[in-house]
C-alpha cells in the first residue's frame, strides 16, 4: 500500500507543520513515511507544498511522481490547481479550502484572481472527487485562521481510504502541543471531521 498527498498553500497556513504531524502519526501508526517540502520565493505568502507519501511496504522518494497524488490537500484553492495539472490523476480525491489569498500581484492590481466556481468547476471537470470546503470560516470560528490546518486535516482523515484516523492525528498533538492549546486543536480537527460528514447535505 501506497498513499502519496501533496498538501498546497501559502506560506503562513501551517502547510508544514500539517504534514509533520501527519509523518509523526505515521511513524507511531508502523508505516514508513517520506516528506519533502518545497517553497516559493518567499515563506510568507508565497507557494508552498508538502510531499507526504505512507506505505506499508518501504521507504519512497520525497517527491512524488508526476500524476501520481491520490489525495491533494488544497489550504489554498489557486494553489491546488496550480499543481493539479502535474500531480492529479482521474482518481485523485481533492479537499479544497475555498479562501483565497491574495498574491502579491493581484493586490498590486497587476493580475486578477481567478473566479472561485471557475476554479471549483476545472477541478472537479474529470469527475474526481471534490470537498469543497468553508474551512477557514470554520477555523475563525474557533479562534482564527491559525486553526485552518487543523481543520483541515480533520477533514483528510475523515475519509475512510485514508491510512490515518483523527485519533491517530490526536494522539501525536498531545505529545506536540501545549496543554493549554490542545483542546482548541482536537475541536479543529473534529470540526473538520464533521465538514466531510455534512458535505453535499
Amino acid at each position: 500500500m501506497l498513499t502519496n498527498l501533496i498538501i498546497s498553500g501559502v506560506g503562513g497556513q501551517g502547510n508544514v507543520f500539517a504534514s509533520q504531524i501527519l509523518g509523526r502519526a505515521a511513524v507511531k501508526k508502523g508505516l514508513h513515511v517520506t516528506i519533502g517540502e518545497t517553497f516559493g520565493l518567499s515563506q510568507r505568502g508565497g507557494p508552498v507544498m508538502s510531499h507526504v507519501r505512507l506505505s506499508t511496504i518501504r521507504s519512497y522518494g520525497p517527491i512524488i511522481p508526476p500524476n501520481m497524488a491520490d489525495f491533494v490537500l488544497g489550504l489554498e484553492p489557486l494553489e491546488a490547481l496550480r499543481i493539479a495539472p502535474e500531480y492529479a490523476n482521474a482518481s485523485t480525491v481533492f479537499l479544497i479550502n475555498s479562501r483565497p489569498i491574495h498574491p502579491l500581484n493581484v493586490i498590486a492590481g497587476d493580475v486578477e484572481y481567478p473566479d472561485l466556481d471557475w476554479i471549483r468547476q476545472v477541478l472537479g471537470t474529470s469527475d474526481n472527487p471534490l470537498y469543497w470546503l468553508e474551512a477557514t470560516e470554520v477555523a475563525v470560528g474557533l479562534g482564527g485562521p491559525i486553526m485552518l490546518n487543523m481543520v483541515m486535516l480533520g477533514a483528510l482523515c475523515e475519509l475512510p481510504e485514508f491510512p490515518i484516523t483523527r485519533q491517530d492525528i490526536k494522539e501525536v498533538l498531545e505529545g506536540m502541543i501545549p496543554h493549554s492549546k490542545l483542546e482548541s486543536n482536537l475541536h479543529a480537527l473534529e470540526r473538520g471531521g464533521q465538514l466531510i460528514r455534512e458535505f453535499g447535505h
